[in-house]
C-alpha cells in the first residue's frame, strides 16, 4: 500500500496511526509475531506486504507495484501528474484498489472537482459507478451550520471526539463574527465550498452552471475584452455575445513562461494547454503579434463591433488594435474601461449569474479565473465596518500571485460594451434574389 499526499507528514500520518494503535493496544505482543514496523512503514510477516507514505514528488516512481494506492488529501492537487503516476503501477497484483480521501478545498477545476463531479453523477445522476464507491460527508446547505447537530454530517467521528466538537464549536463563533476572519471554515469543517460573502462573486454552484455547449456562433455579432497586468505574465482575450437574457462567450489566454508566478500558479495549465485553452509563449513577454494574429483570425468568423480595454493598459496594444480597425478617437470602437465603467456592470454579471444565464463551454480557466476574483467595496472608509457607506463594487484578486483572473476580467471588460451588440433576429431569413449583369 503507498499513500500518496502533498508532503511527508499527509503521507506518513495514516502510517503513524496504525503504529500508534499498535503500540498503545493490550495486544501488542501478539502484533508482533505478524507484523513489524516503525514511523515510515508497517510490514506483514506473512505476505511481505508493505504500508509506506510516499510524497507529492512523481519523478522516481515509475516501476512501482502497488496493491492499492491511497490518495491523501487530493484537494490539494493541482494536476494529475501524481495520480497518474501512481495508478499506472496498479495492476501487478492480483485485485488492485485506489482510494482518495480528502476534505473540501480551495484548488478548482483539478482532479478534486472532477472526482466531485464523477461521485454527483453516480449518486445522483444514475451514472455507471465504474468501481467507485462514493461516500461525501457535507452539509446539505449553508443554512445547516447554524445548528450543531448538523455538524455530524460533515463529520462522522464528531460524537466519538468531545474535543473536536468543542474546537468546531469555538472556529464556528468566531466565523459567524466574522466570516472573512476564517473563510476556511466552511470548507474544511463543513465540507462546503464557501467563502466571506464579500469575497464571493457568486457561489460556486453558478460558476459551474457556465459549463453549457454553446451554439454555433459563426457570424454572430460580438463585443471583445482584453485583460493583462504585464504581457510577462498572462494575457486574456473574451468575445462575448448576447441573445435576449442569454450571453455566451468564448475565451482564450496566453501564459508566459518568463513569469515569476508560474511556479505558483494553483492550475493544471499544462493540461489546459494541451486541450487548446492556452497558449504557452516560451519567450521574454508575449509578443503583441501574436494578439493580433488570434484577433484577426476571430474577425473572419464573428462580426466584433467593439473592443475595451483597460485605460492603463491600452498603450502597449493601441497601435496594433489600430490596425485591426479599433480605435478610440478615430473608428470610435474602442472602450477604455475605468474603474466606474465596472462599478456599473457588477449588478448585471451579478444578475446572469445568479439567473444561469452565461454559457461558457467547457472553459475550465475561466471558471478558475472567476473562482479567484473577490468583489470589494468601493467607497468604504478606512476603518469602517457597517453598512453606511459601502458604495458600489469593484473586481479584485483573491490571491495576488498564484491565483490569475484576467480571463474574468477580460469578460468584465467586454460587458461594459455589450448594448453594442446586434442581437440575431429569431425565426427564419427571408429569401433575396439576385441578378448578375
Amino acid at each position: 500500500m503507498d499513500i500518496c499526499a502533498n508532503n511527508e507528514e499527509q503521507s506518513l500520518r495514516p502510517v503513524l496511526d496504525i503504529v500508534d494503535a499498535f503500540e498503545h493496544t493490550g495486544y501488542k505482543s501478539k502484533l508482533q509475531k505478524y507484523y513489524k514496523w516503525k514511523t515510515e512503514s508497517v510490514k506483514c510477516l506473512k505476505t511481505g506486504a508493505i504500508i509506506r507514505g510516499r510524497t507529492n514528488n512523481p519523478k522516481g516512481k515509475d516501476g512501482m507495484r502497488s496493491g492499492i494506492v491511497v490518495f491523501n488529501e487530493i484537494h490539494q492537487y493541482e494536476n494529475y501528474n501524481n495520480i497518474n503516476v501512481f495508478t499506472t503501477g496498479l495492476g501487478k497484483h492480483e485485485h488492485p484498489r485506489r482510494s482518495y480521501y480528502t476534505t473540501d478545498g480551495d484548488v478548482r477545476e483539478g482532479p478534486l472537482d472532477d472526482l466531485l463531479e464523477t461521485s454527483e453523477g453516480i449518486l445522483f445522476g444514475g451514472d455507471p459507478d465504474n468501481g467507485l464507491l462514493p461516500f461525501i460527508c457535507q452539509l446539505d446547505s449553508d443554512d445547516e451550520v447554524h445548528d450543531p447537530a448538523n455538524w455530524e454530517k460533515a463529520n462522522p467521528s464528531l460524537p466519538y471526539l468531545p474535543s473536536l466538537f468543542s474546537e468546531i464549536e469555538k472556529e464556528y463563533r468566531e466565523w459567524k463574527k466574522n466570516p472573512q476572519r476564517l473563510p476556511a471554515f466552511m470548507t474544511k469543517r463543513m465540507n462546503r465550498h464557501g467563502e466571506a460573502s464579500e469575497l464571493k462573486v457568486t457561489d460556486y454552484a453558478n460558476i459551474k452552471a457556465t459549463k453549457r455547449d454553446l451554439p454555433n456562433l459563426d457570424g454572430w455579432t460580438c463585443v471583445m475584452g482584453i485583460d493583462f497586468s504585464k504581457v510577462t505574465d498572462w494575457v486574456s482575450i473574451d468575445l462575448h455575445f448576447k441573445q435576449a437574457n442569454m450571453r455566451y462567450d468564448i475565451s482564450h489566454s496566453w501564459l508566459c513562461t518568463a513569469s515569476k508566478d508560474l511556479p505558483r500558479l494553483k492550475c493544471p495549465w499544462k493540461e489546459w494547454a494541451d486541450g487548446g485553452r492556452l497558449t504557452v509563449v516560451d519567450d521574454v513577454e508575449i509578443p503583441p503579434e501574436m494578439l493580433v494574429e488570434y484577433i484577426a483570425e476571430m474577425k473572419r468568423r464573428y462580426m466584433i463591433r467593439g473592443a475595451a480595454i483597460d485605460d492603463f493598459r491600452y498603450a502597449l496594444l493601441a497601435r496594433h488594435l489600430r490596425d485591426l480597425g479599433f480605435d478610440a478617437k478615430l473608428y470610435k470602437n474602442l472602450k477604455l474601461v475605468r474603474p466606474s465603467d465596472i462599478m456599473r456592470v457588477v449588478p448585471v454579471i451579478d444578475s446572469c449569474f445568479s439567473r444561469q444565464y452565461f454559457a461558457w463551454g467547457d472553459a475550465p480557466e475561466l471558471r478558475w479565473a472567476t473562482n479567484n476574483t473577490k468583489l470589494i467595496r468601493s467607497g468604504r472608509k478606512l476603518g469602517q465596518e457597517d453598512d453606511r457607506d459601502i458604495g458600489n463594487f469593484v473586481y479584485g484578486k483573491i490571491e495576488a500571485k498564484s491565483r490569475k483572473n484576467d480571463p474574468f476580467m477580460a469578460l468584465a471588460a467586454a460587458m461594459t460594451i455589450e448594448d453594442q451588440i446586434i442581437e440575431r433576429r429569431a425565426g427564419p431569413r427571408r429569401r433575396l434574389d439576385v441578378a448578375t449583369f
